[in-house]
């Protein structure tokens, strides 16, 4: 069966469990309800063998409802074929299921969509922050988080106040030059601005 049946007999049989089918650049996505990721997930690992997951992201739809996005990257080693699968999560109940059993990869992208975006994942064997520390209030990949940062009253671990944004080695300088040529560069002595 080629790659393109394959993603035809899948959407076939989960039927209803598939509430749209985008097609874009050769890429199939198909966006589920949370509360079938684990069992369509399960069904496209050990039925389809898309045995690898290659990633899973996080998107902040903020002023929509719902506001995020869970999305899964998952490929077949054996079918070479690529999968996506994304889940919308509304802010009144940010949850989605765990897949770190399926595939224990799963494990610290779960943990970092959690540190970074503030959404849960139910039964999760380790939920706990990956970059930030412990007691950190707030989710910095938010749209509502500001650039320049939040106070942290955590001496010793972090900015005591907001970190300044001018003069940084890696801050785009504001002018009419191309993206190429406002790109961030490190900036020292003998480099231009």
């Amino acid at each position: 069966m080629t790659g393109p049946e394959t993603l035809h007999s899948l959407g076939q049989i989960l039927g209803a469990r598939i509430k749209e089918r985008i097609e874009f650049r050769g890429e199939t996505t198909f966006v589920i309800e949370r509360a079938d990721v684990r069992e369509v997930a399960k069904f496209c690992k050990e039925e389809l063998s898309f045995d690898y997951l290659l990633d899973i992201s996080s998107v902040d739809n903020f002023g929509s409802e719902p506001r995020f996005e869970v999305v899964y990257e998952l490929y077949s080693m054996t079918r070479a074929l690529h999968l996506r699968l994304k889940v919308r999560v509304s802010e009144e109940d940010p949850t989605v299921d765990t897949i770190s059993d399926l595939w224990p990869t799963a494990n610290w992208h779960e943990r970092e969509i959690w540190d970074m975006m503030g959404l849960r994942f139910n039964n999760h064997p380790d939920l706990r922050r990956i970059l930030m520390w412990e007691g950190y209030p707030y989710f910095p990949l938010r749209k509502e988080f500001p650039l320049e940062g939040l106070p942290s009253d955590m001496p010793d671990v972090a900015f005591t106040s907001i970190a300044p944004m001018e003069g940084g080695p890696f801050v785009t300088q504001p002018s009419t030059a191309t993206t190429k040529d406002r790109e961030p560069r490190a900036r020292g002595p003998g480099l231009e601005p």
